[in-house]
């Protein structure tokens, strides 16, 4: 067999739109069909507005600028996540995707930060990073220069239909062939792999390789008995109320607000709002939206790659629905073969994902057993067995502050740390190499660092000035 020809997409939304995209255009050669069924109401990845800065790599890739993927589609930049609740009498904390401080010497910034907070000098660890004081002054730059804005993540709120329609086009314009219709059933071949795609009219769509965009039901890969990976038993809520905001916010805010209830937590965001719970805690809620977490341990079985919600099911906490898909259509870009699969690629491909999803499984699961509220949802979540490797994550760093970082990471260090030190877990012990930095010179440098930070914010536009000046920079180029 020669090198995948033909690849037929299962599914539209965002998900699917995106694989069809960025298989084409990436890899031109490639005949791509894609079938766009409406994703259901449980496809999170299709659903959730909120992104993580990952989105503009993923952009980079297809050659999709800042013009098409947020002025013209209505997008928002968002710099984190406000936490609020989390932690009875701990006051509230943002996650910025972007570094806290600066380490002196040997030292890393937050070991230094650590043995301040010990001592009970420490300001919230959150003012020390340039992009959550930027969020919580109300202003907004991207990335630039040598400054304390030089290197912070930035991510999107999407105007659902709009950035989908923008998808389409542009992958219609770079050669994506579109069939409409409905799936009415499935061709096996004598070895288990999808033979064909039927439609309702009696077409046929046949293919090299499969990309399973459908959301949970995963219409393809569920039927190739791909086992599963069950999370509900850390991962609890299993209930989702979503509400698109229409119309969004005149100023559209730089960071969601997520508060923790009884029962599970809540969010308000630039274009959507919603709650998250447990439903066995007898709180239905009408429309609510079913959910199991969860990950396929085999994404890539025969001739199928389940991609999105067809692969992975989490809750949307942390924001990182989008990024698994694009991540597999990434993997699976890098990792199409030059002829007929070898099973060692298919173990390589599904290795590297089912790590990626375990360790964001895990930096979820992080806000939930950090937490400390009086409620039973939360001490039943405070006190059940962690996987084996949250577990050794936690035990290293209430050690001596320590993180392990993985291969397949999502979040970096600094995520991590912004959780665990925003919900107020400290070592207990100090490493060894904060000893080369005297606390005093520690503490000046610290008061410097947030001194330097409030001058360059100061001159700083608003998010909504900030879109403007780019807005009628777009229509003077026009």
């Amino acid at each position: 067999m020669s090198a995948p020809r033909r690849v037929v997409v299962v599914g539209g939304g965002v998900t699917g739109w995106s694989t069809a995209a960025a298989l084409k255009r990436r890899v031109p050669l490639l005949d791509v069909t894609i079938l766009p069924l409406a994703p259901p109401a449980e496809a999170l990845a299709d659903r959730i507005a909120t992104t993580l800065p990952s989105i503009f790599g993923f952009h980079d890739d297809l050659g999709l600028g800042l013009d098409d993927t947020v002025l013209r589609t209505g997008s928002a930049y968002r710099l984190g996540t406000l936490f609020r609740d989390w932690v009875q009498g701990q006051p509230d904390y943002v996650h910025a995707y972007a570094r806290h401080g600066e380490g002196m010497g040997s030292a890393p910034f937050h070991q230094l930060w650590i043995r301040a907070a010990l001592a009970g000098t420490a300001p919230p660890f959150d003012t020390f990073s340039a992009a959550a004081a930027m969020a919580r002054a109300g202003r907004f730059v991207l990335p630039n220069g040598d400054g304390p804005f030089g290197a912070h993540g930035v991510g999107l709120t999407l105007d659902l239909p709009r950035y989908t329609a923008m998808l389409v086009a542009f992958a219609r314009h770079v050669g994506v062939r579109s069939q409409e219709g409905a799936l009415a059933g499935v061709e096996r071949d004598a070895v288990g792999s999808i033979a064909a795609v039927v439609l309702g009219d009696g077409t046929r769509l046949t293919a090299d390789l499969y990309a399973d965009c459908s959301g949970p039901a995963a219409l393809l890969h569920g039927l190739l008995d791909a086992p599963r990976e069950d999370w509900r038993g850390w991962l609890r809520c299993d209930r989702l109320v979503l509400e698109d905001l229409v119309p969004p916010p005149a100023d559209l805010p730089v960071l969601e607000q997520v508060t923790a209830t009884a029962r599970g937590w809540q969010w308000t965001g630039a274009m959507q709002r919603g709650a998250v719970y447990r439903e066995a805690e007898g709180n239905a809620r009408g429309g609510a939206i079913a959910f199991d977490a969860g990950a396929s341990i085999e994404p890539w079985r025969h001739n199928v790659v389940a991609i999105g919600d067809a692969a992975v099911t989490i809750e949307p906490l942390e924001w990182s629905n989008l990024h698994l898909a694009h991540s597999a259509i990434d993997r699976l870009i890098a990792m199409l073969p030059a002829g007929a699969p070898h099973p060692l690629e298919r173990a390589e491909y599904n290795r590297q994902a089912l790590a990626e999803a375990r360790r964001v499984r895990d930096f979820v699961l992080l806000h939930y057993v950090t937490a400390r509220r009086d409620e039973p949802f939360w001490r039943d979540m405070a006190e059940m067995p962690l996987p084996d490797s949250l577990a050794h994550t936690l035990r290293l760093f209430r050690a001596r502050g320590r993180l392990p970082f993985y291969e397949e990471e999502t979040f970096d260090r600094d995520s991590w740390l912004a959780v665990l030190l925003g919900q107020g877990v400290l070592p207990r012990h100090l490493d060894p190499l904060v000893d080369s930095v005297p606390p005093a010179e520690a503490a000046r440098a610290m008061a410097a660092f947030q001194t330097a930070i409030a001058q360059a914010i100061h001159p700083l536009p608003t998010p909504a000035g900030f879109r403007a000046a780019q807005a009628r920079h777009l229509y003077e180029r026009a």
